[in-house]
C-alpha cells in the first residue's frame, strides 16, 4: 500500500554522467516495496512530484536506493540535496514486475531504465535463477552499474556512438541471448517497441517511463492503449509493469 512517507538521505553520488544515485532511509517503504515499483518524489519549488524507479532495497538497513537522471530544474534541484535531509514521498507505487521461478531471464535495460532492472535481478539472483542482462547507453559517460550487473550474471554492454562495448542498441546483441525463458525490459517507448518486436516469441515484461501528474491515477495524464482488453491503462497505478502483448506502444 502507498503511504505518505518522510525519507532521510543517506548518501548522494554522481555514479555516471548527469546521473544520480541517492540512498535514502525509510523503514516502511524497504520492508514493503517490490521490484518494479517506484516513488513519486516531491522535490521544493516544484508543484509537481517526480517519478523514480527504485534501483535496491537493504531490508536490514531500512534503506532503498533511487537513481535519476539530471533533466530539468526539478531533477537538477534534486541532485542538489545533502545527505541528513528529509524528502517527501509517495510509495511505494505501482504494480511490479511478476516474481516467477525460471530458470534464465534476460534483462533489458536502456538509460535510466536500467536502475528497476537491478532490483529485480538481485531477487532473482537470489532466488536462483540465471540471470543474462543488456543494458544500452548513450555514450560511455553514461554508463553506470556494470559491474553490479556482472556480479549478477553475464552482461552486455552497449553504447549508441560505440565508445564502450558494442556500438549501437540493445537489438543489435539479442541474438548473443536467445537461451533465456522469459525477459524484462525497462527504457525508452521506442526501445520498447524494438523490443517487443523482435522477441515477439517470448513471454515478456515491461516497464514504461512516462511524466505523470497525481501518481495515484486520478489524474489520466498517464494513460496507454491496451491491446488485448480495449480502453486504456494507467501507467502510475496499472503499472508501470505490463505484459509485453498487454498494451499498444
Amino acid at each position: 500500500m502507498m503511504k505518505n512517507e518522510k525519507m532521510q538521505i543517506m548518501s548522494v553520488n554522481s555514479v555516471a554522467l548527469d546521473t544520480i544515485e541517492m540512498v535514502l532511509k525509510n523503514s516502511y517503504i524497504s520492508q514493503t516495496a517490490v521490484p518494479g515499483q517506484f516513488l513519486h518524489v516531491g522535490v521544493d519549488g516544484h508543484t509537481l512530484r517526480r517519478p523514480i524507479s527504485i534501483a535496491d532495497v537493504n531490508k536490514q538497513e531500512e534503506s532503498v536506493t533511487i537513481l535519476f537522471k539530471i533533466i530539468g530544474s526539478g531533477t537538477r534541484h534534486l541532485s542538489s540535496y545533502q545527505a541528513g535531509m528529509i524528502l517527501n514521498v509517495l510509495g511505494p507505487n505501482g504494480n511490479g514486475f511478476p516474481i516467477q521461478d525460471d530458470a534464465t531471464v534476460l534483462l533489458i535495460g536502456g538509460g535510466i531504465g536500467v536502475p528497476p532492472l537491478y532490483n529485480l535481478g538481485k531477487t532473482l539472483a537470489e532466488r536462483g535463477t540465471k540471470i543474462i542482462s543488456i543494458l544500452g547507453f548513450q555514450t560511455a559517460d553514461s554508463v553506470f552499474y556494470e559491474q553490479k550487473f556482472r556480479n549478477l550474471g553475464e552482461t552486455y554492454i552497449v553504447t549508441n556512438d560505440g565508445t564502450y562495448g558494442y556500438e549501437g542498441y540493445v537489438t543489435d546483441v539479442l541474438e548473443l541471448t536467445d537461451d533465456f525463458d522469459r525477459y524484462y525490459s525497462c527504457g525508452p517507448v521506442p526501445m520498447l517497441e524494438a523490443i517487443t518486436a523482435a522477441l515477439k516469441h517470448k513471454q515478456g515484461f515491461i516497464s514504461l517511463e512516462e511524466r505523470m501528474g497525481c501518481g495515484v491515477g486520478a489524474c489520466f495524464a498517464c494513460v496507454i492503449p491496451t491491446d488485448t482488453q480495449g480502453g486504456y491503462k494507467k501507467i502510475c497505478k496499472d503499472g508501470p509493469v505490463f505484459s509485453a502483448q498487454e498494451v499498444m506502444l
